[in-house]
């Protein structure tokens, strides 16, 4: 992606990172591995349904078992619109090798999805969620990668650290003429 980085809509939206991960534990790239939830996953996910959800919300998450267990573990009895946009970056080569093999994010690894193409999908699942949820908030399940690529997209200078598990990250607009168009907040609602 060249240029500058395309607006995301001014509007609230809430991203959530999949729970544990058999991969998260081993300290593995999982990418677009379909790697299953810990019990320990399971429990970071029921952990969501005590919270005091917005109403109206609307539900959201990628295709990957992790998200959508997440999405069902945390939010008993509500139906979730899956989008193929929210998946995990395709990592190629380095899928199921150690996190200290993990190749520069602005490298394109082989077999893989380079970053500006990730980041040009996230846009477009993102701006698709906020429209389908109005006037909800949209509420999305998704993975490490699509909170790093929402992060740059909503201005921040970075990719900052990995996003904890299973914990609501709350992206509120700010007013233009701000380098940052939505404030992260992590568990406030």
């Amino acid at each position: 992606m060249t240029g500058p980085l395309p607006a995301l809509p001014a509007r609230a939206f809430c991203l959530i990172r999949h729970g544990e991960t058999t991969a998260n534990r081993a300290g593995l790239i999982a990418g677009r591995l379909d790697v299953a939830l810990t019990e320990a996953g399971r429990e970071q996910a029921r952990a969501l349904a005590d919270r005091d959800w917005p109403k109206p919300l609307a539900l959201f998450t990628s295709p990957m078992a992790r998200a959508r267990e997440t999405a069902t573990l945390g939010f008993p009895g509500r139906p979730a619109t899956v989008l193929d946009g929210l998946r995990e970056r395709d990592w190629g080569i380095f899928e199921g090798r150690p996190l200290a093999e993990l190749p520069r994010r602005e490298d394109t690894p082989d077999d893989g999805e380079g970053w500006a193409e990730m980041i040009g999908r996230v846009h477009a699942a993102l701006s698709d969620c906020i429209r389908q949820a109005d006037p909800a908030l949209p509420v999305i399940v998704c993975h490490s990668g699509v909170i790093r690529a929402t992060r740059l997209l909503t201005g921040q200078p970075d990719v900052g650290q990995r996003a904890p598990n299973a914990r609501a990250i709350h992206y509120r607009p700010l007013p233009c003429g701000t380098p940052l168009t939505h404030k992260e907040e992590i568990d406030e609602l």
